[in-house]
C-alpha cells in the first residue's frame, strides 16, 4: 500500500489482562502481519506488559484487546485523554457493550427482540428463575465474552453449579432463555453489514462456545447462511439498528439466533472481535471480497476519518 504512511506510527495494542488474553495475542499478531504487509509502521503493544503512558509515542492505535480492560472501555478513555486516534467503538458504547445486561435494557428500550432474561447469585430461587424463563436456559457472566463461564442448564439441579461457574468470572451473573434454533452473526464493517455467517457447532457441543470458537476444526460456518433473501436483509438491518442502538460504531459483531417459529432474538454484540484464523469478521470480509490485508487497513482507516475518536 503505497500510502500507508499518511497511518504514521501505529501501536497495535494486543494481550492485555483478560481471560481473553490468548485470543487476543493470536488477534493482534495476525493484524500487525497484515499492517506489515500492508507497509503500514506498526508494532505490537501489550498493555499487560508496558505502560500505557507510552502510547503517546504513536500516532493512532489499533485496538485488538478482548474483553475487559480493552473492550469496556476502559483503554479507549486512556486513549482519549492522550488524543491518540484509535479504532472501532468510543468510550461509553464500549462499556454498554460489554455489560450484557445494560445492552439487553438499552434493546428492549429500542424495541429490539432480545431474549427474557434475569440477574441471578447463588440465592436466587430457582424455581421462581424457572417459572420466567423455563428450561433449558443459560448462565452466563454478564461481563465477560467469547462464551467464558457459560452453562446450559436443563436440569434444576444443575442450576447451582452454573452459577458458581459464571460467577468464578464475574460478580453479576445472568440467566437467559434458552432459544432454540439457528444461530447467526452479522459483522458490520463501516456502517454496512456484511453477508451473514450461519454458525453450526457439532452436535455434541451445547452451544457455540469457547472451545468451539478457538479450539476446535469442526464447526461449519454458513455462507451464504441459508436465510432467504427477505430474512437476510432483515437480520441485517436489525443488527444494524442495535449496534447503533448501543452506540457501537466501526467495525463489531451482532450474534443472533433465529428460533423454530422464525423469529429473530439478538444475543450480544462484540465491539473487538476475533481476527484469528478461526474468526469471524475475516470470513465475512472475504465474501464481499476483502483479503484479511485489505481487512485490516480498512479498519485502521477509520482512525482517518471525521467519525475517529
Amino acid at each position: 500500500m503505497s500510502n500507508a504512511s499518511k497511518f504514521g506510527k501505529v501501536a497495535v495494542l494486543l494481550g492485555g489482562k483478560s481471560a481473553e488474553r490468548e485470543v487476543s495475542l493470536d488477534s493482534g499478531q495476525a493484524v500487525l502481519e497484515a499492517l506489515l504487509r500492508s507497509g503500514v509502521n506498526a508494532e505490537a503493544f501489550d498493555p499487560q506488559t508496558r505502560s500505557v503512558t507510552e502510547l503517546v509515542n504513536y500516532d493512532r492505535a489499533f485496538i485488538v484487546l478482548h474483553g475487559r480492560g480493552g473492550e469496556d472501555g476502559q483503554i479507549q478513555g486512556v486513549l482519549e485523554w492522550l488524543n491518540i486516534p484509535y479504532t472501532g467503538t468510543g468510550v461509553q458504547g464500549s462499556a454498554i457493550g460489554m455489560d450484557k445486561v445494560k445492552t439487553k435494557q438499552i434493546w428492549q428500550g429500542s424495541d429490539l427482540p432480545t431474549a427474557p432474561y434475569r440477574i441471578v447469585s447463588k440465592d436466587s430461587n430457582i424455581e421462581d428463575v424457572v417459572a420466567e424463563l423455563g428450561l433449558p436456559l443459560i448462565i452466563k457472566p454478564v461481563h465477560e465474552g467469547s462464551s467464558i463461564g457459560m452453562s446450559k442448564v436443563e436440569k434444576v439441579e444443575d442450576f447451582a453449579d452454573a452459577v458458581a461457574k459464571a460467577t468464578a468470572h464475574d460478580a453479576i451473573v445472568m440467566a437467559e432463555k434458552w432459544i432454540t434454533g439457528r444461530e447467526f452473526t452479522i459483522v458490520l464493517l463501516n456502517g454496512q453489514a456484511l453477508p451473514i455467517i450461519r454458525l453450526e457447532p457439532p452436535k455434541d457441543v451445547a452451544f457455540y462456545d469457547y472451545e468451539a470458537k478457538y479450539q476446535r476444526n469442526d464447526v461449519q460456518y454458513g455462507i451464504p447462511c441459508g436465510l432467504s433473501t427477505a430474512e437476510e436483509q432483515q437480520l441485517q438491518a436489525l443488527a444494524l439498528r442495535a449496534f447503533q442502538a448501543v452506540g457501537a460504531s466501526g467495525w463489531g459483531r451482532i450474534d443472533a439466533m433465529q428460533d423454530e417459529n422464525g423469529n429473530f432474538w439478538l444475543l450480544e454484540v462484540n465491539t473487538v472481535p476475533g481476527m484469528t484464523s478461526h474468526s469471524l469478521v475475516p470470513k465475512a470480509a472475504n465474501a464481499v471480497g476483502y483479503s484479511f490485508d485489505e481487512l485490516c487497513v480498512a479498519i485502521l482507516a477509520q482512525t482517518l476519518t471525521g467519525e475517529a475518536h
